[in-house]
């Protein structure tokens, strides 16, 4: 059954939970007010029993006994005071201590004797406070009639000022029909099980049109990713309201946010592809050509200068390294984030700097490169974290004049690098991070203008930042912060 409520639509699931709740909120308030009224009607019949069993006169009931068991005449029992007991439908006996009852001519009929109502007699007998005692009950009369029984012990008075006495081993049976109270109750039932009824209904009706008017946001949702799944469209948009605060308008926006998301993803990918077939394009170009020459060389029988067959091969091989560069940084570029989480650990930063500026006082052996670094510990991929510096040395010997200097430093975890070269322009600072971004001046140079944008991604993943910026005097300093303690932290055990 749970299994087969489970497959079914979530709007006829809330409808059914909607009514479900509500049923069980009705029902339980039915019953309430059903045994609330219940309780009230008997007691206003109890009340008019206890009102009925008052003191009875000792000569009136001495009549009335001394024609037990045989009924007792019209007339005897009207002066004890009941008159018109058959008109009130009011049932009237006594009750002796072996149960014969002793029933008014003019009762309404005879009331069963039950063992509770011998009880009262012993319990009388034997209590001191009996005076007060009774019992009251549901019972039937001799015809099968439900009634309403008060039993008390039998009290009388002998007279005028004489206190109430009671009579021994005798009781007074009072006793009025539930046929009206039934009845009523019989009617409360039927009129509460159909406001419960029409209740239960309503609340089907109001949850499934509740549940199609939620759900229209999902409804929403589910058609627009049909339609990316369907059209690969990552430009459509939910409509959210901006004052919107609920679990369907935070899904609305996170589902906009992963669409924006993926189309910026998709758009900086083709933005890759494009720029990188752009610069693959030269190399290549210049690779076939050169490849050309020295194969048209070959098959005319036409040798080529030795010095000019040592430029083309130069060439060749210059063109072969630039191409394996480029394939190197776009791998890099390409590693998703999950790649580089496992690799994170604790580095060493100024082992890393040593690393890198050894690699950059071979490529600039004329160059001076003055370094003074401090201890500084942070959490980063280690080979990365090393590209990412070797490439801003990398840029700074690029740059440098003959015979110049490179001042680096690494203090408190901040690693600065300044050449004394030409420097940056302003207006091109703000584009130096750019993929495949290269400045003007700097075309005829080497490199595939990812060199930067590697660095900025490496800091970030980090958690750093990096800067390049004019330096005083000219040049340009880059400057790189990263998170982390002078000291290594310890070793997990």
């Amino acid at each position: 059954m749970v299994r087969r409520f489970r497959t079914l639509p979530i709007r006829a699931r809330l409808s059914m939970l909607v009514a479900a709740a509500v049923a069980f909120a009705v029902a339980a308030v039915s019953v309430t007010c059903w045994f609330i009224v219940q309780k009230q009607l008997y007691k206003q019949v109890n009340a008019d029993l206890e009102k009925m069993s008052q003191p009875q006169r000792y000569s009136q009931v001495v009549q009335l006994l001394e024609a037990c068991p045989q009924t007792v005449p019209t007339d005897q029992t009207n002066q004890t005071g009941f008159n018109g007991l058959r008109a009130q439908n009011v049932y009237l006996q006594l009750v002796k201590a072996d149960g014969t009852p002793c029933v008014s001519s003019d009762s309404a009929g005879t009331v069963k004797v039950v063992g509770s109502d011998k009880n009262v007699i012993k319990n009388a007998n034997s209590s001191k406070s009996a005076i007060d005692s009774g019992f009251i009950r549901n019972g039937t009369d001799t015809d099968g009639n439900a009634v309403r029984v008060l039993t008390v012990p039998l009290v009388v008075s002998q007279g005028m000022g004489s206190p109430p006495q009671l009579y021994p081993d005798t009781a007074l049976l009072i006793a009025v029909p539930l046929k009206n109270t039934q009845s009523t109750l019989n009617e409360l039932a039927l009129i509460l099980l159909l406001v419960s009824g029409i209740g239960v209904i309503g609340a089907g009706a109001a949850g499934l049109a509740v549940a199609r008017a939620g759900l229209r946001p999902v409804d929403k949702l589910t058609e627009a990713v049909e339609h990316v799944a369907r059209t690969e469209d990552l430009g459509i948009r939910i409509p959210v309201k901006d004052e919107s605060d609920d679990e369907i308008a935070r899904l609305s926006r996170s589902f906009n946010s992963m669409t924006a998301s993926l189309a910026n993803s998709r758009e900086l990918q083709q933005q890759l592809i494009a720029d990188a077939g752009h610069e693959l394009r030269t190399p290549l170009t210049s690779l076939r050509t050169n490849i050309e020459l020295l194969t048209r060389s070959e098959e005319t029988g036409r040798p080529i200068p030795a010095a000019d067959r040592k430029a083309l091969l130069a060439s060749v091989k210059a063109q072969m390294t630039e191409l394996a560069s480029l394939i190197g940084d776009l791998q890099e570029l390409s590693r998703s984030e999950g790649q580089r989480g496992e690799r994170v650990q604790v580095v060493d930063l100024e082992d890393t700097v040593q690393a890198a500026l050894r690699r950059a006082r071979l490529r600039g052996p004329e160059l001076t490169i003055n370094a003074h670094l401090e201890p500084w510990f942070t959490r980063a991929e280690p080979a990365a974290l090393e590209r990412a510096v070797v490439n801003i040395l990398d840029n700074a010997v690029k740059f440098s004049p003959e015979g110049g200097t490179i001042d680096v430093q690494l203090t408190n975890g901040v690693l600065t690098v300044r050449d004394h070269g030409p420097g940056i322009p302003e207006d091109e600072l703000p584009h130096v991070f750019d993929r495949f971004w290269r400045s003007p001046s700097a075309r005829a140079l080497p490199g595939s203008g990812l060199g930067l944008s590697i660095v900025a991604r490496t800091v970030e993943q980090a958690g750093g930042q990096v800067n390049l910026a004019r330096a005083h005097g000219g040049g340009t300093v880059a400057t790189v912060r990263l998170p982390g303690a002078p000291t290594a932290p310890p070793e997990a055990p």
